[in-house]
């Protein structure tokens, strides 16, 4: 089965055509077709892509929405290249489509059937996802448009995985009724990237599901931390939004409430400009004042001495460090810590710094193993460590894939 895989932002389209079914899926099989990005719809567009074995190759086109972006891939998936046959010989072998959905809400708790109904619920909840499940929706009507009704969509939610999460986990301590008229609560976010690193750590270590207790460290760009328990979300370092918990690249993470009211006085700022700063402006950016971009910070701190650089870094590696302890008592011990992410997957040094000083937790890293680890998969914990450490590449696409034919094919994912 052939699933092109969705992921639609504003003015940006990433995608990936997996063919999979249950054998590809039981034996890591599945085949990535083509895959590539298209930035800058609505004028002149930046088209990145790939098909399976060539290296990627980038052009421009004038696309003027997301009708035409998916027209403009359909039409390069068909089409016969000098370098490399087309992927596809016609739109019909296609046969279903998967849809990043940030937000689903209480509503959504698994990977569902796009209907009618369903994007009447999308479109229901933009109120708590006013950035994205908009654009996740003209994602989803641009390829019914394109490849016609006949053609299953699945979305797929980035919130379904933490609904597991117990009434002391996601609750607020706000006024009851907040919660009760406006559904205010932790949802958590990155439950996709989550779910598969969970599920390759059961798989790589033979564990069973309701045997294992693990905290998986989604690091990049976004960053969160979740305490998996009998192969659920416990709790997650997300929010109501995902601008709460750790720092990251331009997010503030934890703060106390009662700074935003204070600088907007001070700025002259209202709540809008005030929630752009924490969003776009804050976290490692706003602390280097140089770059949202850990490896740049962490060039900055070794070749300049920078010391703001330093800093940034040393508080993006503690707030982790922190999450790690609560999580630890909160789920009373866990077996594995697992990293996964741009950061997580590709700096063996912000890896060592989370790890250090764990000693009376019983946490100790094996320096040479981590060091070898660099987008690979593989274990660093030392000989006696309590707890095991793992590096796992996350597979959100892949996973969005599985789960579309899980869901077209009325399979129960594991």
């Amino acid at each position: 089965m052939r699933i092109l895989v969705l992921n639609v932002g504003s003015s940006s389209l990433k995608f990936q055509l997996v063919e999979t079914d249950s054998d590809a899926i039981a034996n890591h099989h599945d085949r990535r077709l083509a895959r590539g990005q298209i930035e800058r719809i609505g004028g002149e567009a930046i088209c990145t892509l790939a098909r399976e074995g060539q290296p990627a190759a980038t052009t421009t086109a004038a696309l003027r929405d997301h009708d035409a972006a998916i027209a403009y891939l359909i039409n390069w998936l068909t089409t016969a290249q000098r370098a490399a046959p087309a992927v596809v010989t016609r739109v019909g072998d296609i046969d279903a489509v998967g849809h990043r959905v940030v937000h689903g809400g209480e509503r959504f708790t698994a990977s569902t059937l796009v209907t009618d109904e369903v994007q009447r619920h999308i479109e229901a909840l933009i109120d708590l996802a006013p950035l994205h499940n908009p654009h996740n929706l003209r994602g989803i009507q641009a390829a019914r448009a394109v490849l016609g009704a006949g053609v299953p969509q699945v979305a797929v939610f980035d919130t379904a995985f933490h609904q597991t999460l117990p009434e002391r986990a996601y609750l607020y301590a706000i006024p009851y009724q907040l919660y009760r008229r406006y559904r205010v609560r932790r949802y958590g976010f990155h439950g996709t990237s989550h779910r598969y690193v969970a599920y390759r750590y059961r798989e790589l270590t033979g564990r069973a599901r309701d045997k294992t207790r693990i905290i998986t460290l989604h690091l990049g760009n976004g960053a969160s931390a979740c305490a998996v328990v009998q192969g659920d979300s416990a709790d997650t370092s997300m929010g109501f939004t995902p601008l709460e918990g750790l720092v990251m690249g331009t997010r503030s993470g934890d703060l106390d409430p009662a700074v935003l009211d204070f600088v907007a006085t001070k700025e002259g700022l209202d709540l809008r400009e005030v929630d752009l700063l924490l969003n776009k402006q804050s976290g490692l950016l706003g602390i280097s004042g140089l770059t949202s971009d850990m490896r740049e910070l962490i060039a900055e701190e070794g070749e300049n001495g920078d010391r703001r650089a330093a800093l940034a870094i040393e508080i993006f590696c503690y707030r982790v460090k922190k999450y790690l302890g609560a999580y630890l008592a909160a789920m009373n011990g866990a077996d594995a810590i697992v990293f996964a992410g741009g950061i997580g997957e590709h700096s063996p040094m912000i890896r060592a710094r989370i790890c250090a000083d764990l000693d009376w937790l019983g946490i100790r890293a094996d320096g040479a193993a981590n060091q070898k680890l660099d987008g690979g998969e593989g274990r660093f914990d030392a000989s006696g460590s309590r707890v095991e450490l793992w590096v796992i590449p996350t597979d959100e696409e892949l996973l969005i894939a599985r789960d579309t034919w899980r869901v077209v094919n009325g399979a129960t994912p594991p």
